[in-house]
């Protein structure tokens, strides 16, 4: 009992730090109940009573989420509308069905030449023609044509007869300045197509301009009234009714499927009657049979 009345028995100073201690936490109490909640209050008065400062913080505070969020967008460079594909499309807001339309329209080899043409065969709305359209970028010759020029190869009038093809000159041995002279040919496309001769080791046939980029039906149509291949680069033909599958592929325009194709159809119709015929084949890319037929023979 005396070891147990020895613990409860405090010496003078430790009973004036136990008081001191009680002291301090019933002031404390004190401050956090009456005088804490009284400064929060002022402060928060404070502050809604100026209603300037607030609104100069809201404004910042917006300026900054906007410029996140512009940050977050993603950036749209200049881009030619002839050359969009399905992602492309997604990421500008195309639905599906105008991707398909403007994808189905290029197939069919023609090109888009301004937005009004963009919106007449996509179909896209108003608002997001005008989101996108700042981004086209069209070539130049579409852009910026060439002034019409007076040239001593323009149309000629109906009653003079045309040139004969001892007239015409050499599409083969054209200069640029020569090819300028006509109607529609300016730098660009001069340009276009003896790069094209150049690459190719000159043309095969008068047909080979549809192959240049850009060139319209009518200004080929011009060129022919001038220009005419007369000395034809020499490629070697194939026989269409023996030709094997890997010598198929070697002209320009038939990947492997369709010279499966050609050979079953070749098969079961016991051979080719025609070129022509080439057309009833599946998947035979009909556009381009003028060129396909320069590089093969029936037999």
């Amino acid at each position: 009992m005396k070891n147990i009345k020895s613990h409860f028995t405090f010496t003078r100073k430790q009973r004036n730090g136990i008081f001191l201690l009680l002291f301090i936490i019933v002031a404390l109490q004190c401050f956090s109940f009456f005088v804490l909640p009284k400064l929060l209050n002022k402060a928060s008065a404070e502050d809604i009573s100026n209603p300037q400062q607030l609104d100069l913080f809201r404004k910042e505070m917006d300026s900054l989420r906007f410029v996140e969020a512009e940050k977050r967008k993603p950036k749209i460079y200049p881009f030619n509308p002839n050359f969009i594909t399905d992602y492309k499309g997604y990421t500008l807001g195309m639905s599906t069905a105008e991707i398909d339309r403007l994808l189905k329209y290029r197939s069919q080899d023609k090109w888009i030449n301004s937005t009004k043409e963009f919106q007449q065969v996509t179909q896209v709305s108003d608002s997001l023609l005008n989101i996108i359209s700042p981004f086209f970028k069209f070539p130049e010759w579409v852009t910026n044509p060439k002034p019409k020029t007076p040239s001593s190869f323009k149309s000629t009038p109906s009653s003079t007869s045309p040139k004969t093809f001892q007239q015409k000159i050499d599409l083969n041995k054209a200069t640029a300045l020569q090819l300028q002279k006509v109607h529609g040919i300016g730098e660009t496309f001069s340009d276009r197509i003896i790069k094209y001769r150049n690459k190719h080791q000159g043309f095969i046939a008068d047909v080979e301009l549809q192959e240049v980029y850009g060139l319209k039906p009518e200004v080929i149509d011009n060129i022919l009234k001038e220009f005419t291949v007369k000395s034809p680069k020499q490629v070697k033909t194939i026989g269409l009714n023996t030709a094997s599958r890997d010598e198929l592929v070697l002209i320009p325009y038939i990947d492997y499927e369709v010279a499966h194709q050609i050979i079953e159809y070749r098969t079961l119709r016991e051979g080719f009657q025609s070129l022509e015929e080439l057309t009833k084949v599946k998947d035979f890319p009909i556009q381009k049979i003028d060129i396909i037929k320069l590089y093969l023979t029936l037999n």
